[in-house]
């Protein structure tokens, strides 16, 4: 679970063994950046800080501030936020003028690109972006940094084996026959609490023929909502909840790791995926550093630090843990990348939002 606090990574940590500084950090363009790059590693340095605003778990976002800052010697206050206080920070500090982050970083898609409409966001033609899909960037604004399905997560000593769902059909009919047994302990996410619990709805609307089929079971079984990832895991190692679905998938794979209790299933006749995407904040406090660790968080290092914490990694010549080969075999193969355009924004039109959640909540009243 995303903690609602900040911690500061300082520049005086350890330094690393690359770039030619007596200080031992990074000075010159890395290969294949054009050569006046260093210009901006070297405005970055002066800035000396860089602030991140994300919905990102510590866990996974740590070791990759860690890295930067050997590389760079740059301190980084990391705010973890859920995704939709990332994205009310980010424009009510816009409408005053008292911009904080230089980089948002979140799992909430749709949220990213109304920022980018309302011109909260800067351009920047990062240098890494010939390696990333081009469903992956947002006229030099918005960048992938990750693909991510979603699964499903059970607690494996309630949940009868027979009961795994495989598919999303396998869930849709879980629910319609067993939603008397199964009442109150079935969870998923809240759309009109969570950013990306919204972005997900949406994508099953628009990608499935039984979106509302598989929300009117869940309503009739009385099924949970929560406002991220994290709560329903806790839920569902207690035993307060038996499964929980359309969970952050890298999430799940990593405390399948840490837990005996949480099994992991991807459906295989369809599996939604969203990009953990990033931007460069207009106006930021400290833009060049904002660049810099942009760019650090799509290299080829950077991708594979992600990677090492569970974060399925988007750059295209990637080849390791949960790259395209594993995900494609976790998913059967049916994975629906979500894509980073402007439709996204369209979602978030108040009267279509207003329409969608008046039969949402019908539907979470068991009523058809």
């Amino acid at each position: 679970m995303t903690t609602r606090r900040s911690f500061v990574a300082s520049a005086l940590g350890s330094v690393a063994l690359i770039g030619g500084s007596r200080f031992g950090f990074a000075q010159s363009a890395p290969a294949g950046y054009p050569a006046d790059y260093a210009d901006l590693i070297a405005k970055a340095k002066k800035e000396g800080r860089v602030a991140i605003y994300t919905s990102t778990d510590e866990a996974q976002g740590q070791p990759l501030v860690d890295a930067f800052k050997q590389a760079y010697g740059i301190a980084v206050d990391y705010n973890g936020l859920g995704t939709t206080e990332v994205y009310n920070r980010v424009i009510s500090e816009g409408a005053a003028n008292q911009v904080g982050a230089d980089v948002s970083w979140t799992s909430s898609m749709d949220l990213q690109m109304v920022l980018a409409s309302k011109g909260l966001l800067d351009t920047y033609a990062s240098p890494e972006a010939a390696q990333l899909p081009l469903t992956s960037i947002y006229k030099d604004m918005v960048y992938g940094t990750s693909v991510e399905p979603v699964a499903m997560i059970y607690n494996k000593n309630l949940l009868k084996a027979e009961w795994i769902p495989k598919t999303r059909a396998d869930l849709v009919k879980l629910l319609q026959e067993h939603g008397k047994e199964l009442k109150g302990k079935v969870a998923s996410f809240d759309p009109e609490k969570s950013g990306i619990g919204f972005l997900l709805a949406q994508t099953d609307l628009q990608n499935t023929t039984s979106f509302w089929d598989l929300a009117k079971a869940f309503g009739a079984a009385e099924g949970k909502v929560y406002g991220s990832s994290g709560a329903m895991r806790e839920k569902v190692v207690s035993g307060e909840q038996i499964l929980a679905f359309n969970v952050i998938g890298s999430y799940a794979l990593q405390w399948r790791k840490e837990s005996d209790v949480v099994g992991v299933s991807f459906a295989n006749d369809y599996t939604a995926a969203f990009q953990r995407v990033a931007s460069v904040t207009k106006n930021a406090p400290h833009p060049a550093a904002g660049r810099l660790f942009l760019d650090f968080m799509l290299s080829e290092k950077g991708q594979a630090i992600l990677a090492g914490k569970g974060v399925p990694p988007l750059r295209k010549s990637y080849k390791g843990p949960l790259d395209a080969d594993e995900i494609g075999k976790l998913t059967g193969g049916n994975m629906k990348v979500i894509p980073v355009d402007e439709k996204l924004a369209g979602n978030m039109v108040p009267k279509m939002r207003a329409e969608f959640f008046q039969v949402w909540k019908k539907a979470m009243r068991g009523e058809g």
